[in-house]
């Protein structure tokens, strides 16, 4: 009987004449004469609306303002993403408290959550563990396999057993929904009479019992809700955050100018190719190609004031900076050290694409308009003078890269100062002591890792409200996604364009050593802090 109302819902979808709207996990049962199996949502459709509101994503805007072309091509393809599910079940327990509702509406919230903390660029051990903090008040045992942009998960209250399924039709960041997702599991817990994890602070249980339509619209809110920063506003911080940037690879005033303009112009353009959904392979080589060239363009311009600046050749690798995918760079090196192969694998080559289609993208400028770029000359600024400029330029740095994730200002603001202490000390430590830049990294990364477990071990002890309780990952990314050497991955990029195979492999190699090192202090601050960790259990 299942099987048959299985394919009754797939006939009854395919007579469908309208997608429907995307916005929510599952539709309500409506009072027309419709069935309840056909009104019900699908996870197909719910991921599709996860991936749609991360900033950093191919769908900036949400589902419900996708552009025509996406919109048809959606409606070709109804059941890409996942296996349509029979959710009359779920519409059945709607109502019911969600302690006693059936394992179908149980794993509807938890598999949700999952799907969305996915959507949002976190590691899949975060993942995991955000689905059994949901699993635990409900007694259901929850085994979750998560990769780059799947989910499968089987969960079991000890009676019965389900399997769902989720696709997610492309990755993005969105530090927003993060934390939001944390506060959810928290006030879940709570209101189910669990403890909490996240403050002591108690959260607002008032209303009655939880419900399953309760928790679903709960989760609603944090799904629709756009991201925070209109894309001239992205590009701003973008612009701020390449010419930061520049200052700390050791550019000068033209070359920050240069950065400036271009990584403003060219994430803007990010941002409003990402609202039509194109592939965003097709949009980073196009963004950074049109940054690269606003930024060679500015240069010229100002030369015709000052010929100096025409010297300046190499300004145009920090406005290619903002498209560095330092989320799955980092999360995928954590997902390694907490054993899970399959997804760290899948987030470092992921990353490793975008970066190898982005310093192509700026090769072949460099080629069409004959530069050569040899790095940035000396500045000869008094050591304390450098020093103080650095620690603005990192803060000012980490600032805008916090908000390309789609940070709010507070935990922006937090960000940005665990970076330029952290970032500071690296470059610091590097001309006074010699520290090679790979150990610098480490020690760096692994500061700003218990800086970060210091400020959120603060707001759990009740030092500071629960509104500055921000997940560690959203702090450390942002905070250390300034120390990736994208000068050394371009080089090496540039030197192999030229076929001077020694110079690519060296270059490379640098890169790699530093990219490691990065992760690595992250993961040691997480085992000196966290018991998780420390023990394999």
């Amino acid at each position: 009987m299942r099987f048959k109302r299985l394919f009754a819902h797939l006939h009854d979808i395919e007579e469908q004449n309208e997608h429907p709207h995307p916005s929510s996990h599952h539709a309500e049962a409506r009072s027309e004469g419709k069935s309840r199996v056909a009104q019900s949502r699908t996870f197909e459709e719910a991921a599709a609306q996860a991936g749609a509101t991360a900033p950093n994503s191919p769908s900036t805007e949400s589902a419900a303002e996708s552009p025509k072309g996406a919109a048809q091509v959606q409606s070709r393809l109804p059941h890409t993403h996942s296996i349509p599910l029979d959710m009359a079940d779920i519409v059945a327990d709607r109502d019911k408290p969600i302690e006693e509702a059936g394992i179908a509406a149980k794993s509807s919230v938890i598999v949700r959550v999952g799907m969305m903390d996915l959507a949002s660029g976190t590691g899949s051990y975060r993942v995991r563990e955000m689905m059994h903090r949901i699993s635990y008040p409900l007694d259901v045992y929850t085994r979750a396999d998560v990769n780059l942009t799947d989910i499968e998960a089987t969960c079991t209250d000890g009676s019965e057993r389900l399997t769902e399924v989720v696709d997610l039709p492309t990755t993005g960041v969105n530090t927003w929904r993060i934390w939001q997702l944390e506060h959810f599991a928290d006030w879940f817990n709570v209101k189910l009479g669990q403890n909490s994890v996240y403050s002591k602070h108690p959260h607002d249980v008032s209303g009655g019992p939880l419900t399953v339509a309760a928790a679903h619209e709960r989760l609603d809110a944090i799904e629709r809700k756009k991201p925070l920063y209109k894309p001239w506003f992205s590009g701003l911080a973008s612009a701020l955050a390449c010419g930061a940037f520049v200052f700390l690879l050791g550019g000068g005033l033209y070359d920050i100018i240069g950065a400036f303009m271009g990584a403003g112009v060219g994430h803007w353009l990010r941002r409003r190719m990402f609202a039509h959904h194109l592939n965003q392979f097709f949009v980073t080589v196009v963004s950074v190609i049109v940054a690269a060239l606003v930024c060679v363009g500015t240069l010229r311009l100002i030369g015709f004031l000052d010929p100096a600046a025409l010297e300046h050749d190499t300004a145009y690798i920090g406005a290619m900076l903002f498209v560095i995918p330092g989320f799955p760079l980092v999360t995928g090196g954590l997902d390694i050290a907490k054993l899970d192969f399959p997804s760290g694998i899948q987030r470092l080559a992921y990353a490793v694409s975008i970066i190898g289609v982005a310093t192509l993208g700026a090769w072949a400028v460099a080629r069409m308009v004959q530069l050569t770029p040899q790095g940035f000359p000396d500045l000869g600024l008094d050591p304390w003078v450098n020093g103080g400029l650095r620690f603005v330029a990192a803060f000012v740095g980490v600032w805008g890269f916090s908000i390309l994730f789609n940070s709010p200002e507070s935990m922006a603001l937090v960000a940005a100062v665990i970076g330029a202490v952290a970032d500071t000390l690296r470059l610091e430590i590097q001309d006074f002591w010699n520290v090679p830049p790979e150990a610098a990294a480490f020690l760096c990364a692994l500061l700003a890792g218990l800086l970060a477990t210091g400020w959120r071990s603060a707001v759990r002890h009740g030092a500071l409200p629960p509104s500055l309780g921000f997940p560690r990952i959203c702090l450390t990314v942002p905070s250390i996604v300034i120390m990736v050497p994208g000068l050394y991955m371009y080089r090496a990029v540039f030197f192999l364009g030229q076929f001077d195979t020694l110079n690519a492999l060296n270059w490379g190699f640098r890169a790699i050593m530093v990219i490691l090192c990065l992760p690595i202090g992250l993961a040691f601050a997480r085992v000196i802090t966290d018991p998780q960790w420390r023990y394999d259990v």
